[in-house]
């Protein structure tokens, strides 16, 4: 069986949605034939992450690959919270990350290198093979420095998975080779959205009123610092007759400001759902309580050209209708009209039309929440896309993976 091991400077687990992603790639690399290591990085988690005594169970995926934890110097809980300290200390970790995976790699072998983290694979094309190198990069970086390291890591990677079309264009304009490339987008476990109760039942649950007109968001409220756009959609739902907003995530401090700009526009305290961070398992539940899941991201060349969203990928399988801002991003999986509702990405006016539309319209919800769905589970789930990447792999090293000696 062809080894692949996948290494991320990342705390497993972690509230942040890129664990997830990657817990749930490995467990299909697994389902895709793979004998898969995933190196994560031994960092001070938070408390309530520390709480968590098994991560598989955690994120809810079957035991089918190995985890293990590289030691690095973690210094990162004395930043305090100071931004520029904080990236210091950040390129410390991923410095002695890469020294202890160099010591480790002198004794290990495998078919394939794998990494969203360029720092890792230009310090692997060192001592490894290059074409067993394989990047899925998820930004373009924005620095000259940052810019040139990618081009580098795309350069001596043997194969390359951008999660977005204008990503993948992005690196061939900069002279990466565009046949080692293959768009993957993000994606969802089908399973995990197996068996959902409907909607009512669902709400008994989670303690949601069952008659509500309900819209919700699921997900960190900023990435990288960037605001995602939930302002906008407390503002709009201000103005539907008798709407509830859920919230799903957080962090608190930016939910509670959601909850008072809410209650500061006149509308009733109770019509704020807020669950806070909820277990990878409880999610696809919560999502089923929704009419409508929202994807209100604002006009950034991160948000617009290079977001694989992995809500937007669970909305569609949990049942929901989908509404999000019109960023190419989104419109390379959305139709407008016929799998989502689209809006002008920071448009009151536009968004509160749409949740006015979805609100009237039962049958618009229903249709459209039932060809997302049928979409989602026909070309995007982890499994399919393991086997695609899988094949582009084999395709670009032109053999068949797992003959011959690794290195």
């Amino acid at each position: 069986m062809p080894k692949l091991i996948y290494l991320g400077v990342l705390r497993i687990p972690t509230e942040k949605a890129h664990g997830l992603q990657i817990m749930q790639n490995c467990e299909a690399f697994a389902n895709a034939g793979y004998d898969v290591e995933l190196w994560a990085a031994r960092r001070l988690n938070t408390p309530e992450m520390r709480q968590i005594e098994d991560a598989f169970t955690f994120y809810g995926v079957e035991h089918n690959f190995r985890l293990k934890r590289l030691p690095l110097l973690d210094l990162m809980p004395l930043a305090r919270g100071n931004l520029k300290i904080e990236r210091f200390f950040f390129y410390i970790q991923i410095i002695t990350y890469i020294v202890s995976m160099l010591l480790v790699m002198l004794f290990t072998k495998a078919d394939v290198y794998y990494s969203r983290d360029e720092n890792i694979l230009v310090a692997l094309s060192l001592i490894k093979p290059r074409q067993k190198l394989a990047y899925e990069p998820h930004t373009i970086r924005p620095s000259k420095w940052g810019r040139r390291l990618q081009i580098q890591a795309a350069n001596r990677s043997g194969a390359i998975i951008p999660i977005t079309g204008k990503l993948r264009d992005d690196l061939a304009s900069d002279g990466v080779d565009f046949n080692k490339m293959m768009v993957a987008h993000d994606g969802v476990r089908a399973s995990r959205f197996a068996n959902l109760p409907d909607r009512n039942a669902a709400r008994q649950q989670v303690g949601w009123p069952a008659d509500a007109y309900i819209v919700g968001y699921m997900g960190q409220l900023k990435t990288m610092n960037m605001d995602k756009g939930t302002g906008l959609l407390v503002k709009a739902m201000a103005r539907i007759p008798d709407g509830y907003v859920a919230i799903v995530g957080g962090p608190s401090e930016a939910a509670e400001k959601l909850r008072q700009t809410w209650i500061g526009l006149g509308q009733p305290e109770d019509h704020f759902l807020y669950s806070g961070q909820v277990t990878p398992d409880d999610v696809p539940l919560y999502l089923r309580a929704f009419d409508v899941g929202v994807l209100p991201l604002p006009w950034t060349p991160h948000f617009a050209y290079y977001t694989s969203a992995l809500k937007l990928f669970e909305y569609m399988a949990a049942g929901c209708t989908v509404v999000a801002s019109d960023l190419p991003s989104a419109q390379e999986v959305l139709q407008h009209d016929q799998t989502a509702l689209l809006f002008k990405h920071e448009d009151v006016e536009s968004l509160t039309l749409a949740l006015l539309r979805l609100h009237d319209d039962l049958r618009l919800r229903d249709t459209l929440s039932d060809y997302a769905y049928t979409t989602v589970m026909a070309h995007y789930t982890w499994d399919a896309r393991a086997q695609a990447i899988r094949q582009h792999i084999e395709a670009q090293q032109g053999k068949t993976i797992g003959k011959g000696p690794t290195a």
